[in-house]
């Protein structure tokens, strides 16, 4: 795929910049109406797969976390969310937009990252509503 074919894709599909694949499964937390739908479709659309809810009882290839300061404990749902997947792949914890209802301060979501054990290493605009934050928790976790 050509480097113009590829932003296009971006343009015209927002989950293209979280970087996810054909054939991955994505479960999704913290679900609600005001979730981007469009974001959600997208995701699907490049997984080639629904995405699975937190009764789903497999390893994911990557959690989708839609997070609002009223949801509770920000540190809890990330280590919740870090429980079914392998060590090194990500969370995309999603949440509003500066602003809008529900908005987590940048400085609560690094305090709470940290404290999970997980690493923030990107943050995009992930709709009209919602920022995302990609956190992973690190593959050597443990080794020297």
């Amino acid at each position: 795929m050509s480097a113009t074919a590829d932003h296009a894709e971006e343009r015209t599909n927002p989950a293209a910049r979280l970087g996810f694949q054909p054939g991955q499964v994505v479960q999704e937390l913290g679900y609600d109406d005001d979730a981007e739908q469009e974001l959600r479709e997208g995701i699907e659309a490049i997984t080639g797969q629904e995405l699975v809810d937190e009764t789903f009882d497999d390893v994911a290839d990557a959690v989708v976390l839609w997070f609002r300061e009223e949801d509770g404990d920000l540190t809890d749902a990330l280590v919740d969310a870090t429980t079914m997947i392998d060590p090194g792949a990500p969370v995309w914890l999603l949440t509003p937009k500066t602003g809008r209802d529900g908005y987590v301060e940048p400085s609560d979501i690094g305090e709470a990252a940290q404290t999970a054990g997980l690493a923030q290493t990107s943050s995009v605009s992930a709709g009209r509503d919602w920022s995302g934050s990609r956190l992973v928790t690190p593959k050597a976790a443990g080794k020297k």
